[in-house]
């Protein structure tokens, strides 16, 4: 495999280029943003098989840098009361403990450890085209510049241009609920350390992590048709907490309070999924990441699917005998979990399925098969027929 293109800088497609550099292949990151990926300051949570991949590519100390680690869950009901409290993911390995940490944190050391090994990552390339032929695949930029390559992976999320000439019918979709974001030092909920803790008090959920400076990162999400994009844009702090908290008292007063106490920081976006079934690729021209498989996040596993997304591609390309087979071999190991999870995150979203009290983590098309699926010294050709099995 002589070049790949990885379209975005985010998560996944920084992740991507590191695991590629570590199988030998040959990769430019093009980012559209003059400086970093954009980020919209939320936080998110890597769970253990986000871990996981992360400790293939030896990429954990570039993340747990960052953030701090999170090895069990608790349950309150609205009043406070305190319903389950259980360990979360392999708490019991370091390398694979939950993870919390900002977006923007686990971008920035991403980008860093890429271009650490050595990856070129070029920012202000914004996509316009891509030009799929038999001997190579071309990116047109809109500063008029092209690059071309043997396979183009999209990796520029939820509103990926590279879609667009895959799959240009589909389209992003509501998944029911407001998702805001928050951070506060005020009034952070008393708990064990290293826990989250999730308020269950109505048809929406809350969430709260406390970092070990006392610092509360919570999350609430609540039903409702999606907000204008100009009205998000236009929103501000005070807004949102008075329309936040009124909601919360209701039937969370425990939440409520925490979100009260947030003089600044909170933002709000839209839960929204792509729709299971729509196409990944073409000869040369892959999605991975938002790109392919956008899910509400509810599950909490929007991150860590575009760190396995990275393993199972760089491993694909590295063992399959050319690119159609490589491709092809990455869709039908990744398609059934990812579809999964983006089906369970929008019925938990939507409130047509809960999951059980203590959150563990659905069950996921070949769960039982991952550590040997995402194992850097096997043979992806090798494992795949296990792995379906």
């Amino acid at each position: 495999m002589a070049r790949v293109l990885v379209i975005g800088g985010g998560i996944a497609g920084a992740a991507t280029a590191v695991a590629l550099r570590k199988a030998g292949i040959d990769v430019v990151v093009y980012e559209a943003h003059p400086d970093s990926a954009e980020d919209i300051g939320a936080f998110l949570t890597l769970a253990s098989n986000g871990m996981r991949a992360l400790a293939q590519l030896d990429a954990s100390d570039a993340v747990t840098a960052v953030g701090f680690p999170l090895t069990s869950m608790r349950v309150l009901d609205g009043a406070g009361a305190e319903v389950a409290h259980v360990p979360l993911g392999e708490a019991a390995d370091p390398l694979l403990r939950y993870r919390c940490l900002r977006r923007g944190e686990l971008n920035t050391a991403l980008q860093t450890e890429a271009g650490r090994r050595g990856v070129d990552i070029r920012h202000g390339a914004r996509l316009t085209s891509v030009e799929d032929g038999p001997d190579g695949v071309t990116a047109h930029f809109a500063d008029g510049s092209t690059a071309t390559g043997d396979v183009l992976v999209g990796a520029d999320g939820l509103h990926s241009t590279v879609r667009r000439s895959i799959a240009p019918a589909t389209r992003p979709c509501h998944a029911g609920q407001r998702v805001f974001y928050g951070y506060t030092g005020a009034v952070p909920l008393p708990g064990p350390d290293a826990c989250i803790t999730m308020v269950r008090g109505g048809p929406g959920g809350f969430g709260c992590a406390v970092s070990p400076e006392g610092e509360s990162y919570w999350f609430a999400r609540v039903p409702g048709d999606p907000l204008p994009l100009d009205e998000i844009t236009r929103g501000t702090a005070a807004g949102w907490r008075d329309l936040l908290v009124p909601l919360l008292r209701q039937d969370a007063p425990v939440a409520a309070d925490v979100v009260a106490a947030t003089p600044d920081d909170i933002m709000v976006t839209n839960a929204t999924e792509l729709p299971p079934g729509a196409p990944w690729r073409t000869a040369r021209t892959l999605l991975i990441g938002d790109a392919a498989h956008a899910a509400s996040p509810a599950t909490g596993q929007g991150a860590s699917m575009a760190l396995e997304d990275a393993v199972v591609l760089a491993k694909s390309l590295r063992d399959a005998p050319d690119a159609e087979t490589a491709l092809s071999c990455y869709e039908s190991l990744r398609r059934p979990r990812t579809e999964h999870n983006t089906t369970v995150s929008g019925n938990i979203s939507r409130g047509t399925h809960t999951r059980p009290v203590g959150g563990a983590p659905p069950s996921r098309p070949g769960y039982d098969d991952l550590a040997r699926l995402l194992d850097w010294d096997s043979d992806i050709m090798t494992v795949r027929p296990v792995y379906e099995g």
